[in-house]
């Protein structure tokens, strides 16, 4: 299942990150945005427990956040979307899988993995700012699972229905978090219209 997150901040904003003119420091600057817009709905539904405080004035029954937040960019590109994420959420924790896609076969390759001790307990939020084949998405959920994640969302800027399905006939109790849902892969497996290679457009490597 997906959700797609309309809003016409966030539509601008992407709009600014799929333009070919676009250079880097504004590309990056955008996709913290845009990501710090889509926490908000991505944690709409967090469980919260009750609490007991003292405020300046009286005692007060309130509810504070019930289980710990983890945030797993998949390496390299996810991590264009921590900072605007952890600017919301202060408290959370950082995990890191690195994946790469093989440009021939368009399968991912595991290449570094570390979390922190808690996952099996916490709300794990897999962010990668695009969904193309699906094929790094199901892997990284596969590897969250088997460290004992069942609490997990997906958070994806751009995505193609291909990688959608994929994704969700891997694993149909994670939910899909989108800021656009693009009309289909090209033979080479680039969203189209998509924003070109994520990666490269943050880093300037390009």
């Amino acid at each position: 299942m997906y959700k797609l997150i309309e809003h016409p901040l966030i539509t601008h904003k992407l709009t600014q990150m799929r333009n070919v003119e676009t250079g880097t420091k504004d590309f990056r600057q955008n996709l913290d945005e845009v990501a710090g817009l889509m926490a908000y709905e991505i944690t709409r539904d967090l469980p919260l427990k009750p609490v007991h405080i003292t405020t300046p004035v009286a005692p007060c029954d309130t509810y504070e956040l019930a289980k710990p937040i983890i945030l797993v960019p998949i390496l390299r590109a996810g991590l264009g979307m921590v900072n605007g994420i952890c600017n919301l959420i202060p408290t959370l924790k950082v995990a890191h899988i690195g994946l790469y896609r093989d440009e021939e076969t368009l399968q991912p390759h595991t290449y570094f993995e570390k979390y922190p001790k808690n996952i099996a307990d916490a709300t794990v939020i897999i962010v990668d700012p695009m969904l193309a084949t699906g094929g790094s998405a199901i892997a990284a959920i596969d590897m969250v699972k088997k460290q004992g994640a069942t609490d997990i969302r997906l958070a994806n800027i751009v995505a193609a229905p291909e990688g959608v399905k994929a994704v969700e006939s891997a694993h149909p109790d994670v939910m899909i978090y989108l800021a656009a849902l693009d009309d289909h892969l090209n033979e080479h497996g680039y969203i189209v219209p998509g924003l070109g290679d994520c990666g490269d457009r943050i880093f300037g490597t390009k």
